[in-house]
């Protein structure tokens, strides 16, 4: 054993849902672990998304059961389970911004076809509800509007909880000074803060999003494992009706739509869906346009002139997968000592972390390795991404 290194049954990089989740249930097993984080916790694509912990819905618009719908239609339960402190990891203080999506449609053909297929395969109830029962910004929609017990989650509250929880060992390893790693026997070693501290753990979990492949590549595992979908998400803020849901049209979602609220109280709206994934290839300016077009057909009665628009890039790091298309589950590599792992999406992070869990040895009974950490920096929350962008006006954009 090194001198003075501390041992450890594991070390997780990344603290994003994935790697907290993971940290959490690894902890509760009995293993003595240390999160280290580069940025801030939830840098990228957890605080970028929307936080819909999605029962399947978008994966069965065509009236199939797919495999990602068999995936993820369990994770609702256990997210609200976890959410209402009936079991762990306890996230009770995170408050849930809605506890139920929206599902409505436009006039077309296509649309009507698309609210069928969601009836399918989903683990999630819906329910049709009356004009009068439903949110003001629907008021005006034609045709049925459902209810769907897909809850949305404050990401950065939930990511809050998790630190609260496990701040002890969870520290911060800025680029300035990158955590060093080498294969050491059957385990690793980890050289922090200039070397002043150095870990032994017995596996290694790389749960980086995009930072898993420069991880892989720094002790010599293959490469090439992962690819990235990019999103252009648009966001919007002014006097908006609050509003969480998706507008399905055929086999797609054509909107999708969260809220949360700034310091100033305005709600500013996420929006992603078939609106993000066409934005790729367009510059902010040309995208704001065209989901100032889309979203006067998908939402007829909301009055949106006066509303601020700005962008935000939010590129998706997953498992490769033939064609570029997004993986139909979580990808978890174990290749000892070292897990890879990208969950896919947010609320597959249970999944993920059972999944690590499984793969590892019993624990060593070492203790908490709290103590030999107190001296470390620890990370910071990342902000959301409204509070980071360049708004500007109808006029401004055209």
């Amino acid at each position: 054993m090194t001198h003075g290194a501390i041992q450890l049954d594991a070390v997780i990089f990344g603290g994003g849902i994935a790697g907290l989740w993971t940290l959490d249930e690894l902890v509760r097993s009995g293993r003595s672990c240390v999160l280290i984080e580069r940025d801030a916790l939830g840098e990228g694509q957890t605080i970028w998304s929307q936080g819909i912990i999605h029962g399947g819905l978008k994966y069965t618009l065509d009236g199939l059961l797919t495999g990602s719908a068999r995936a993820i239609r369990d994770m609702p339960a256990i997210w609200r389970a976890c959410l209402t402190g009936e079991r762990e990891p306890n996230l009770s203080r995170a408050p849930v911004r809605s506890e139920h999506c929206w599902l409505w449609r436009t006039d077309s053909l296509r649309s009507r076809a698309g609210m069928i297929g969601a009836r399918v395969g989903l683990r999630t109830p819906m329910r049709t509800v009356e004009v009068d029962a439903r949110p003001r910004a629907l008021r005006d929609c034609p045709g049925t509007v459902a209810q769907l017990d897909e809850q949305v989650i404050d990401t950065r509250a939930v990511l809050g909880a998790f630190l609260r929880t496990h701040q002890d060992c969870i520290v911060s390893a800025p680029t300035d000074d990158p955590a060093r790693i080498e294969r050491i026997g059957t385990g690793a070693t980890i050289a922090l803060a200039d070397g002043a501290v150095t870990l032994q753990p017995e596996r290694v979990i790389f749960a980086a999003g995009g930072g898993n492949e420069a991880l892989r590549a720094s002790v010599g595992l293959e490469t090439g494992r992962m690819q990235v979908r990019d999103l252009h998400m648009v966001l919007v803020r002014g006097d908006l009706p609050e509003l969480f849901g998706h507008c399905v049209d055929g086999a797609r979602t054509r909107a999708t739509i969260t809220s949360a609220r700034t310091d100033k109280c305005d709600v500013v709206w996420q929006v992603g869906g078939e609106i993000a994934e066409r934005g790729v290839s367009m510059s902010p300016d040309a995208l704001i346009a065209q989901a100032q077009r889309e979203l006067s057909v998908v939402l007829p009665g909301v009055d949106l002139s006066a509303a601020q628009w700005a962008t935000y890039r939010a590129p998706r790091a997953e498992g490769v997968t033939a064609g570029g298309k997004r993986p139909e589950d979580v990808v978890v590599m174990d290749e000892p000592p070292f897990v890879t792992v990208w969950p896919t999406k947010l609320a597959l992070a249970p999944r993920v972390a059972a999944l690590v869990a499984a793969a590892l040895p019993a624990p060593l009974q070492l203790g908490d390795a709290a103590a030999n950490l107190a001296q470390m920096a620890r990370p910071r929350l990342a902000a959301p991404p409204w509070e980071c962008a360049e708004w500007r006006s109808l006029t401004a954009s055209g």
